[in-house]
């Protein structure tokens, strides 16, 4: 039963090499799509080219629906899995700050970095941004702190928010997925026209 480096199945050094095997993974994946382009990328912000929504929301709802299947099975332990505390208000601030450098630069973090692999010029500077943000991040943190861990509300899960199941969260997911899909492709559409 999972998770396998908490229970011992997989010993704790193995852990980063997993890890770095799963990252060049999804790198090639990202390429694959085209997640390098930031073009691509800033489509959705433009409305058109969808693509990246679509297969993060059906990456997420893939992977939700395997740990419940996984779980149901008893193949994974979901109660060992870590769930990051939510800090409200520095989610809120961190996710406006996130938000237009995705809007600005044309990437977020993994794709900046998918475009630097390959020798994106853009994405280079994104990374070095990226770093310097990381750093200058680290150097204020001590004065920002209590801001950051304020608006605690410990490990907060949607489903149980809304008083409902997990499966029950996760087939009004699907559902809504569905009705998001035919609602971009024909967003698509329309902001194709019009270009043309």
């Amino acid at each position: 039963m999972g998770p396998l480096i908490p229970q011992g199945i997989i010993a704790a050094e193995w852990s980063h090499v997993i890890a770095l095997m799963l990252g060049i993974a999804f790198g090639y994946v990202l390429e694959s799509s085209g997640f390098s382009s930031s073009r691509k990328l800033a489509g959705v912000f433009y409305g058109y080219d969808f693509v990246v929504f679509k297969v993060f929301f059906t990456a997420a709802i893939t992977a939700a629906l395997g740990l419940i299947y996984f779980h149901y099975l008893g193949w994974i332990d979901m109660n060992m899995l870590f769930v990051n505390p939510t800090f409200i208000n520095s989610s809120i601030v961190g996710g406006v700050i996130m938000g237009l450098g995705f809007i600005m630069g044309g990437y977020y973090p993994g794709t900046s970095f998918t475009g630097l692999a390959i020798g994106k010029i853009d994405a280079m500077v994104f990374t070095g941004g990226l770093f310097i943000g990381i750093l200058a991040f680290s150097e204020i943190f001590p004065l920002i702190e209590s801001f950051y861990k304020s608006g605690s509300l410990g490990v907060l899960k949607v489903y149980d928010s809304l008083g409902i199941s997990m499966p029950l969260f996760m087939l009004l997911m699907i559902i809504f997925a569905l009705i998001m899909f035919v609602v971009v492709t024909k967003i698509e559409g329309r902001v194709k026209k019009v270009e043309y």
